[in-house]
């Protein structure tokens, strides 16, 4: 199926629920070399065995696929310096919720308990913190972003899936906050920026 091998089947078939596939990412050690500069594709990053946000959206996402689900990403933008983020959708019972790859204690797994994707993504927003200024930076999202268009060859390339990625960067995306919000956004805390540094997985240099 998708051209996967059988041991990476047997993977991907144990991850028959949303949760399953969260708690197969949070035991991903995070891709955090010095060359992590990458976009893998599943087979990629399961042969490495690391990922990072997009990447661990790919694996996430082919899961659900797998499972009959819609294969979907979501891209939350932030206000530069931050960095952006990537999750896999996934919908219950007609709620929505997210798998999350992240390194650090926010930005991740969110329960099928939201009515829409701003919803799902409002959640977001409070965590989404510059943590050495406490600024507020989460500013926009993607509409679900379907990887069925771009077939199955994606899921077990052997190159990196940049060009799935800048679709996702061009694709529609919404503005988060009212007009004239952000001169009135508290930043966050002392205590709410060191929380925000605490990582998971510490960096290695091994090659990608």
């Amino acid at each position: 199926m998708f051209g996967l091998s059988s041991a990476e089947l047997a993977i991907l078939k144990k991850l028959d629920t949303p949760q399953k596939i969260q708690d197969f990412l949070d035991a991903l050690p995070a891709n955090l070399s010095q060359y992590s500069d990458s976009c893998s594709s599943p087979r990629m990053a399961l042969r490495k065995g690391r990922a990072h946000c997009i990447e661990g959206a790919f694996i996430a996402a082919t899961a659900l696929w797998l499972q009959g689900e819609r294969p979907r990403l979501l891209d939350l933008k932030a206000k530069r310096p931050d960095v952006d983020h990537v999750v896999a959708l996934f919908k219950k019972n007609g709620y929505w919720g997210a798998i999350s790859k992240s390194n650090h204690p926010v930005l991740r797994y969110r329960d099928p308990i939201y009515r829409t994707v701003r919803e799902l993504v409002l959640s977001y927003f409070h965590e989404y913190v510059l943590v050495t200024t406490g600024e507020k930076t989460l500013r926009s999202y993607s509409r679900p972003f379907s990887l069925k268009r771009f077939g199955t060859e994606w899921i077990i390339s052997e190159k990196h899936l940049w060009d799935i990625a800048q679709a996702l960067d061009e694709s529609l995306h919404y503005p988060l906050l009212p007009n004239g919000a952000e001169k009135i956004l508290r930043k966050a805390s002392l205590l709410e920026c060191q929380s925000g540094r605490l990582k998971e997985w510490q960096r290695t240099d091994l090659h990608t």
